[in-house]
């Protein structure tokens, strides 16, 4: 029977970021068709229960579910469950069931919640798919927050979007500024993704004030990001580990008065990772709590250099 048919298995956040990293068509390379693969994170309260969906269009055979199980290791035996949709295109309906998201003046919004712009809105559209980053989750809201109120206070001319995921900061950063910003992840189809999304949203991929560039890149070893820096704005939403392991690199990158936004962090974590990187001379000056999800916001020692102002905070 054809159809559109979703499996569902439960993860962990670190298997449901490891599936952006997987190939679907190699693990089901026999199959006219390969799933299309989604994780979702259902309860940010619950940081670590995500699951798995695998959408096929024909019905999973016992075998295929079998191996979507090397995805969800963490699954339960047998705990696959498999249903069958009603007969429309399951894409749309994702993106129609996800809520425009409001934080200061950003509205992160899908096509289908076009018309709740309101005047004074800095709208950003971004569709559900592969990339992590459609908005949803409480530490894109944070960074949106501290973006929104830097924004107030700093002129920023070069700005770096580490894991940029679907583009949302970037974008925001792009849409508050003349800065020339640089989005860069490690994940390919997610600088593809983001590529994409700069289009969609009127804004030019280049290399240029006021234009992104996008660069698939490991952390910051990356001939295009070096010969950028240093930036007056590095942003990385990711995790605490990351963060903390590139702490001395992005420290490095950063100008004098320059200010780092870091999040994908628990609150139990906020304290390490913030040391990593007050230990290397940034002083913490605000931060944000959405949920268990802090935003911190640290600036590096302010000076005038040649080519940098950077109005008090």
């Amino acid at each position: 029977m054809s159809g559109n048919w979703r499996v569902r298995l439960s993860c962990t956040r670190a298997e449901a970021e490891a599936v952006a990293d997987a190939d679907a068509d190699a693990l089901f390379a026999d199959l006219e068709a390969p799933p299309t693969l989604v994780t979702d994170e259902p309860d940010p309260a619950d940081p670590d229960a995500w699951t798995l969906d695998a959408f096929f269009t024909d019905a999973p055979e016992a075998e295929w579910v079998a191996r979507l199980y090397q995805l969800a290791p963490s699954a339960a035996p047998g705990s696959a469950a498999t249903v069958l949709l009603p007969d429309a295109d399951w894409v749309v309906m994702s993106q129609v069931a996800l809520p425009p998201v409001r934080a200061g003046r950003f509205l992160v919004h899908t096509a289908a919640f076009a018309a709740a712009r309101r005047p004074g809105d800095v709208a950003i559209r971004i569709e559900a798919g592969m990339a992590f980053g459609t908005g949803q989750h409480f530490t894109t809201h944070g960074c949106l927050d501290a973006l929104a109120w830097l924004a107030k206070r700093h002129r920023f001319r070069n700005a770096l979007d580490l894991g940029t995921g679907s583009g949302i900061l970037a974008l925001a950063v792009a849409r508050t500024s003349t800065a020339r910003v640089t989005a860069s992840d490690i994940d390919p189809v997610s600088t593809r993704v983001a590529r994409a999304n700069v289009v969609a949203n009127g804004v030019r991929t280049g290399r240029v004030q006021g234009q992104i560039d996008v660069v698939t890149a490991t952390g910051l070893n990356h001939l295009r990001l070096r010969a950028r820096a240093p930036f007056d704005l590095i942003t990385a939403n990711i995790l605490a580990a990351p963060l903390i392991a590139l702490a001395a690199p992005i420290a490095a990158a950063l100008a004098p008065g320059g200010v780092v936004v870091l999040a994908g962090l628990l609150d139990s974590q906020a304290r390490s990772v913030a040391a990593a990187y007050t230990g290397r001379g940034l002083k913490l000056i605000r931060r944000i709590d959405r949920g268990e999800w802090p935003t911190l916001v640290l600036r590096r020692a302010r000076r005038e250099t040649a080519g940098h102002c950077f109005p008090d905070g």
